[in-house]
């Protein structure tokens, strides 16, 4: 395996890269992205240095207590600001413009940013959902997100008080005080709604799931970017492109669980590692 650890753009471009783009030229490529992607556009890392500690909320405790319904909404909201804010970034439409060019079959998303979408990505698997839908729990009408924003602003005005929030590194926001919150409800039925995401303690849906296989599948190589693979889902789509002996190329700001599975591993910044990338790909 070839390693490269190094921030410097310089430094970047040189052996590395040249041996991971000989590894993927002529090939059609399935990209798999993690958090490292979406941080350029200004959304912190989960894991990445200062990501504060922190402990989700679980899906069992959403569905158990309106208390904790409250406050992972009252979160959720602030959170959705910062992403409803944020815009594609060097990476992203990178990967749209390698798809455009016919070199990448699709992307694999492990985040629930909507910025992959934004920046033209046309096949597109978000394995853990996306915020910008929200889905009734008990009829399965499905909600544009801003939709439901604009509910939560009007029924929830002192939301806006910066002193009451500490934004955490996926976008959500922790909030001291929420017993006083109005949580919005599903006008079809009156029943709970959610953010169309996992939450820890969910199951990935077996169709997103088996797209994504789908996808690895129809594809001559994996590269994928910005992931640590600590969830199990990238884990196990690294493991499928392994047995099928795809060239595998990781991008990421230190290690990661699949390390010792790459072809390549680039410790590097996926902006100007991808850019350096399609300067060598594309015609």
């Amino acid at each position: 395996m070839v390693s490269l650890v190094s921030s410097s753009p310089a430094a970047v471009a040189d052996l590395a890269v040249d041996e991971a783009a000989q590894l993927l030229s002529g090939r059609r490529i399935v990209v798999l992205t993690g958090a490292g992607v979406s941080t350029d556009s200004g959304i912190p890392d989960y894991r990445g240095e200062g990501a504060p500690k922190r402990n989700p909320m679980t899906f069992d405790q959403f569905l158990g207590s309106a208390s904790y319904r409250k406050r992972y909404w009252a979160g959720s909201h602030l959170g959705w600001r910062m992403f409803d804010a944020a815009r594609p970034n060097e990476s992203h439409r990178i990967l749209a413009e390698l798809e455009d060019a016919g070199l990448v079959s699709g992307v694999i998303t492990q985040n629930v940013d909507g910025l992959h979408a934004r920046a033209g990505t046309k096949h597109l698997v978000d394995l853990h959902g996306s915020m910008d839908r929200v889905n009734c729990l008990r009829c399965g009408q499905t909600f544009a997100r801003a939709s439901i924003a604009e509910r939560i602003s009007a029924d929830n005005p002192w939301l806006t008080e910066p002193s009451l929030v500490r934004m955490a590194p996926d976008g959500d926001a922790e909030v001291s005080e929420y017993e006083a919150f109005v949580t919005p409800a599903c006008t079809v039925c009156g029943g709970v709604l959610k953010p169309d995401v996992v939450f820890f303690g969910e199951f990935i849906p077996t169709e997103k799931f088996a797209e994504a296989s789908a996808m690895v599948a129809s594809s001559d190589a994996m590269v994928i970017a910005g992931s640590s693979l600590v969830v199990n889902s990238g884990i196990r789509l690294l493991e499928q492109a392994r047995r099928r002996k795809l060239p595998i190329v990781i991008i990421n700001r230190g290690a990661t669980k699949g390390d010792n599975r790459a072809a390549v591993k680039i410790d590097s910044g996926t902006s100007e590692t991808l850019r350096a990338l399609a300067a060598r790909l594309l015609p």
